[in-house]
């Protein structure tokens, strides 16, 4: 692919930074009043937490898996992963409505529209949290879709779906209040952590290490979380909402959130469509090294997760304010936050990524080619900034579901054809294939109805 010569950089026009003009930038961000030095500290903030989250995550995994043993570590991906896919549509897609809605009413002094999304959003996401596991206990025990060795912890991981649901929900409103400590440290540090101190603890009483007692260990974890996260949430509040009555919009949010819905269901089974159908064809052993190497590799999604869930509040409040031009400038300079540092942690993790497998397990290096043909993906997706969020916060939720319908279909075509035939390196190749046609689709639909081009070899240059 060519580049813009007119503004692309050449090889003696390039300045690196020194240490002191970096330092001083960092000082910049800390100490800055205005909306880009906020939404960079955000961004740092979500950054720092999605770290540390993955120090915990990967310290739990290995722990697990160690103790567990492959096979029932497998039992207990598998597990999880259904909660993660059903606990993400819970929500109704309220919670992505929220980051868009919020910064709307505080511009707009509507606190009575404000109070009632709360309420409300938190209320429908725990009942339909509530429900959809009560379906799916109903399933397993009439049909018995699950093969036994999946079926108790089936039972047990589900309990988790209520807590689960509120808490994407309350992560959504903490991002529509720029809380990103709130929004993001219960999830992603207190869960995990919660998690790895029950298996600890049944790992003291004597417990079996087994996918039954890992389940158990998750619902602690995220009840614990969610309930935490709700309390601090509720101290907040009143500072920046002033009492008064609630009016809700139920219909009006509904059919907001609808695309959204399926904005985050597709999604969610691009995350999750691997795993699952990897579960069907394999062994348990395999599930456990693949999950492995492509959470290792998504580690990369870090960044893309950080800029975009800093920059939404931003695109919002712009876009709210009619501020085209510096929308315009904020959009380029989220896709170089999103596509270096990317760049930078993929590099870091093919050379770490052997002895981040063999933490798991002897037998988990086998995993590393998935890591090799995934990087493509990641890497690709990443060269377009957080493109989901800029289009759901400008009103373009509706056409970016499709891309995402559109991507997550492709993605469960691919691996029923590839994972029969080629295995785990189908299941990678799926899921990459996929991350490169949802980039360009983004990169097509931003440019024709944004008026934006957001792919980073057209703005290098443009900072």
């Amino acid at each position: 692919m060519t580049h813009d010569s007119s503004v692309a950089p050449t090889t003696s026009t390039i300045a690196w930074p020194s240490v002191g003009s970096v330092v001083a930038q960092a000082l910049a961000i800390i100490k800055g009043d205005g909306d880009t030095a906020r939404t960079q500290r955000d961004a740092v903030t979500a950054f720092g937490v999605r770290c540390g989250s993955a120090a915990l995550l990967y310290l739990s995994q290995i722990v697990l898996a160690r103790w567990m043993g492959s096979n029932q570590y497998g039992i207990y991906v598998f597990v999880w992963t259904c909660v993660l896919w059903l606990g993400g549509l819970a929500d109704l897609g309220l919670s992505i409505t929220s980051i868009r809605l919020i910064p709307h009413y505080r511009e707009t002094g509507d606190f009575a529209h404000m109070r009632g999304l709360i309420r409300g959003s938190r209320l429908a996401a725990m009942a339909v949290g509530t429900v959809i596991a009560a379906v799916c206990v109903t399933v397993l025990r009439l049909f018995k879709p699950l093969e036994d060795h999946y079926a108790l912890p089936a039972y047990i991981a589900l309990f988790c779906l209520p807590l689960y649901a509120l808490t994407q929900v309350q992560d959504g409103l903490g991002k529509g209040f720029a809380w990103m400590g709130v929004s993001l440290v219960p999830p992603y540090i207190l869960r995990p952590m919660l998690l790895l101190l029950g298996m600890v603890a049944a790992h003291l009483a004597g417990l079996p290490m087994e996918a039954t007692t890992a389940a158990g260990a998750a619902i602690v974890a995220t009840w614990g979380a969610g309930l935490i996260q709700t309390l601090i949430i509720n101290g907040r509040l009143p500072d920046v909402v002033p009492p008064g009555e609630r009016r809700y919009a139920f219909k009006a949010w509904i059919l907001a959130a609808l695309p959204l819905l399926v904005m985050t269901g597709s999604d969610l089974t691009l995350q999750s469509a691997d795993v699952l159908i990897v579960s069907r064809y394999t062994t348990p052993t395999d599930v456990a090294i693949y999950f492995a190497a492509a959470k290792t590799m998504a580690l990369i999604m870090f960044v893309h997760y950080a800029v975009g869930s800093a920059a939404a509040n931003r695109y919002a409040a712009l876009h709210a304010r009619g501020d085209k031009e510096a929308l315009r400038a904020f959009a380029r300079d989220a896709v170089h936050w999103t596509f270096w540092p990317s760049l930078a942690a993929a590099i870091l993790l093919l050379a770490l990524g052997l002895p981040l497998l063999w933490l798991f397990g002897p037998q988990f290096v086998e995993g590393y080619p998935v890591m090799l043909i995934l990087v493509v993906g990641f890497l690709f997706r990443s060269s377009m900034g957080p493109a989901e969020f800029l289009l759901n916060m400008l009103g373009e939720h509706k056409i970016c579901a499709v891309v995402l319908l559109a991507t997550a279909l492709l993605n469960i075509a691919l691996n029923l054809v590839l994972v029969p035939a080629f295995g785990l390196l189908g299941a990678a190749t799926a899921t990459s294939a996929s991350l490169v046609a949802a980039a360009m689709m983004h990169y097509v639909v931003v440019g024709r109805r944004l008026k934006l081009d957001i792919a980073v070899w057209r703005n290098l240059g443009k900072r």
